[in-house]
Order: structure tokens, then C-alpha cells, then sequence
């Protein structure tokens, strides 16, 4: 049983939720896939098939309804990765934006599901969040003019 008591569901406009799982654990190397499911939809509801997955990434359980594209996804959901340094920053950049993925702005980016990210160095709340303003300003000013947040430039 899982102790966690809320678990994003992650609906993906494909049928074949091992290839998500495949995709997602590829990058989040630490991960493991918990269940995976197939199932027939009946006539009444439309007929098809579907698949489900669970997946733990970092502790914290996925689940994936892979049902065919009747939802998109939109940028008022996303996944923050707290990122050590740099180059975990350029790891997770690279990895979700290759492939069909989309860079954005301040950070953000889709990956090749269409999914939002929000890719950050841990040290960069502390330069938002700065008790001295200019540093508080020249990180927010350069935040703005980046894709990917690059840390030494936000410094």
C-alpha cells in the first residue's frame, strides 16, 4: 500500500503507457515501474484499449492513464526538478527537450508528451529570494531573458 496520499495522474493522448513509462524513466534514471495495466474499454464507453502504469520517481508515485488524445495538457500544471548545480540543470534541460520536447521561457519547458517543467538550480530561489536587493533583481532580470536557466548568469 502506498503511504502517499495524493498521486498525480498524468493522462497522455497515447494507448501504450510502457512507452511513457520507458520515456519518463530514461530520464529520472532512479525510477521504477510499480504497476502496469492493459484493459478493453466496453462498447458502451466507446470500445478501445487503454493502458495504465505507476510509476516512482524520486519517492513520488505517478500514475499514467494512457487513453488516447481527449486531453491536452496546458502550462497551469507543471513539475518543478530541484536541481543540485548546473550541470543536472543541463542534464534534465537536455534530456526533456530533446525528442519532441519544447523549450520555453525562465526555465520552463514541454516535454515530447507535452508535459511542463520547470527545470531549477536549488540555488536559485536563494538569489529570488535574497535579502539584497540588487542580487534579488539581477537574478530576476536575468531569469527573464533565458530558456534555460543558466546559474552563473543569474549570479
Amino acid at each position: 500500500m502506498n503511504a502517499q496520499k495524493i498521486t498525480p495522474c498524468i493522462w497522455v493522448e497515447t494507448t501504450d503507457a510502457k512507452a511513457v513509462v520507458d520515456y519518463y524513466l530514461s530520464i529520472f534514471r532512479e525510477g521504477k515501474l510499480k504497476e502496469h495495466r492493459q484493459y478493453k474499454n466496453p462498447p458502451e464507453a466507446g470500445g478501445g484499449d487503454f493502458e495504465t502504469a505507476i510509476i516512482e520517481i524520486n519517492g513520488v508515485e505517478f500514475s499514467i492513464l494512457a487513453a488516447g488524445p481527449f486531453f491536452k495538457f496546458n502550462e497551469s500544471v507543471s513539475f518543478v526538478i530541484n536541481c543540485k548545480d548546473q550541470a543536472e540543470v543541463d542534464y534534465y534541460w537536455e534530456a526533456l527537450t530533446s525528442n519532441g520536447g519544447v523549450e520555453s521561457s525562465c526555465g520552463w519547458c514541454k516535454d515530447k508528451y507535452g508535459l511542463s517543467w520547470q527545470v531549477v538550480p536549488d540555488e536559485y530561489f536563494e538569489l529570488i529570494n535574497s535579502e539584497d536587493a540588487q542580487v534579488r533583481e539581477k537574478a530576476m532580470k536575468n531569469t527573464f531573458k533565458q530558456k534555460k536557466l543558466i546559474l552563473s548568469e543569474l549570479k
